[in-house]
């Protein structure tokens, strides 16, 4: 017997609205832990990152190390990165996180150092020269300064970490990641398009929310473009 020309489900379609419609809580439920797995390891990895910036900005002598480091742990595949803290978390939410921080750390660091070292030295001079403390200094002039360069490491870094997020398949924790994996052994076409178009979805809407973010921060970099 065939299936009815409106069965969208039965005859496998790629797009199938009665997908949507009946899988709608599952398909929240997979969003939610993708944005939660995605938020909790670029805000982790932005309160790692930035006291390293700091340190390498600070001691040229440590710029080196911290760039080879986390340089090298960018280019460790993600299949394997899971594999080395296996032991560490188990087979849980947070080994999921712990790569994706890691994973993280070279562009923040990258960019938040490239930014700090991008505030024009007259600048901290008259800084300074107005009675600025090392504290003070920091947060009211270089940060804000270093903000456009800052924030365009942490909007590579997020889209990155949503797209990784879904290798956390292998261990059960991979959010939308889940659906395609599970999609693909099946072959349920709906399943893997959906998920799939999801996940570029959250990519597309959190740079975007960056980007508005940085602009709203520095509203003297407005005429400069993106």
């Amino acid at each position: 017997m065939t299936a009815p020309p409106d069965d969208c489900l039965a005859r496998n379609d790629w797009i199938c609205g009665a997908y949507l419609s009946s899988r709608r809580a599952i398909l929240w439920d997979a969003v939610l832990q993708h944005l939660q797995l995605t938020f909790s390891a670029v805000l982790i990895g932005l309160l790692i990152a930035l006291p390293l910036a700091l340190a390498a900005r600070r001691w040229r002598w440590a710029a080196g190390p911290v760039l080879g480091a986390t340089t090298v742990l960018y280019t460790v595949p993600s299949l394997a990165m899971f594999s080395l803290l296996l032991p560490v978390y188990g087979l849980s939410a947070s080994l999921v996180v712990a790569g994706l921080v890691l994973y993280s750390l070279t562009l923040l660091v990258r960019n938040i150092l490239a930014g700090l070292r991008a505030v024009p030295e007259e600048t901290r001079q008259a800084a300074r020269g107005l009675g600025y403390g090392p504290l003070r200094l920091l947060l009211a002039v270089e940060l804000p300064l270093a903000l456009p360069a800052a924030v365009a490491g942490l909007r590579i870094a997020t889209v990155s970490a949503v797209s990784l997020v879904t290798v956390g398949a292998i261990v059960g924790h991979g959010g939308l990641g889940n659906l395609i994996y599970a999609g693909m052994n099946t072959y349920f076409k709906a399943q893997v398009l959906t998920a799939s178009a999801l996940c570029v979805l959250i990519a597309v809407a959190a740079d975007l929310l960056l980007l508005a973010l940085q602009r709203l921060l520095t509203p003297w970099t407005r005429g400069a473009g993106p």
